[in-house]
């Protein structure tokens, strides 16, 4: 009898050890599951973002953390800052981003275009690309005041006084910046492309970020840039005139998903939508709809 009992003791301490364990199995199974359910989102960004993204992301963060369905499952969001064709590079090498936000159309589409011709490739789930913001052009100077000046007016500008055989303006290369498409086709739309080129009052630089340091360093007399690089170092009302949307090709930039997971598109919808959108109209971009 004793011997029963102690037999039903040790069967019964046996049991309830084993239970703790598979319940101590199952927490940890738990707990793997939860971390792994934590998403770090990685994006690639143009560099022109680098003044707004952050604020984006900020404001994007604060509205999960108060939402009682908060289900984007991002732990983290980690971005890459760099030229639109650098980070289209790294890409195709196999970096791995999540996002890619260019600055302009070209690179998310041939991103879309090489991997539907790549029928092999099962390692991405790239989405179609998406228009996220709308750039504006302006004419910027530091030693010209522009205040005499508007907008349908500003071809008097070029054959003021002010404007001499010597006078020069800046625009980015039109074959590789969109910003410098737009300024050469508003200046051919006011024919004066051509007669600025022969007096070669015309000074190309490589970027949108160079022909803005051209004029405000006073390299320059004039210089066409991004209206959101005048928002960033509050420019002076007489310093520039914004061109009217509709005077130029307009300035798109497209994102695309690389890895299209739910927490990707969570971040994208929000990118486009009115939150989204109202912190790119506070820094000098048009809203896209």
């Amino acid at each position: 009898m004793v011997k029963s009992l102690v037999t039903v003791c040790v069967s019964a301490c046996l049991l309830l050890s084993l239970n703790a364990c598979t319940q101590d199995k199952d927490a940890n199974t738990t707990l793997t599951d939860t971390t792994e359910q934590s998403h770090t989102l990685r994006i690639a960004a143009a560099a022109n973002l680098s003044d707004v993204l952050p604020h984006i992301i900020d404001s994007y963060q604060a509205d999960n953390s108060s939402s009682a369905q908060n289900i984007s499952g991002i732990s983290d969001i980690e971005v890459t800052y760099a030229s639109s064709g650098k980070l289209y590079a790294q890409i195709k090498a196999g970096a791995p981003y999540d996002i890619f936000l260019s600055a302009n159309q070209d690179f998310p589409a041939k991103l879309a275009d090489e991997n539907s011709a790549d029928v092999t490739s099962k390692e991405r789930k790239l989405t179609k690309p998406f228009t996220y913001t709308r750039g504006q052009l302006a004419l910027y100077s530091v030693s010209k005041p522009l205040n005499d000046f508007t907008p349908t007016s500003l071809g008097d500008v070029f054959t003021s006084a002010d404007f001499t055989q010597d006078s020069k303006v800046a625009i980015a290369n039109p074959d590789l910046a969109p910003y410098g498409a737009s300024a050469k086709a508003y200046l051919q739309s006011q024919n004066m492309y051509d007669k600025l080129n022969a007096q070669k009052s015309l000074i190309q630089s490589e970027n949108i970020g160079q022909a803005f340091q051209y004029a405000y360093t006073g390299s320059v007399d004039y210089g066409f840039v991004a209206q959101s690089q005048l928002v960033a170092i509050k420019a002076k009302p007489e310093q520039f005139i914004t061109l009217l949307p509709a005077s130029y090709p307009a300035i798109l930039q497209d994102g695309i998903i690389i890895n299209n997971t739910a927490p990707a598109a969570d971040f994208t919808d929000y990118l486009r939508s009115k939150a989204g959108q109202q912190h790119f109209l506070q820094v000098g971009y048009l809203a896209v709809q």
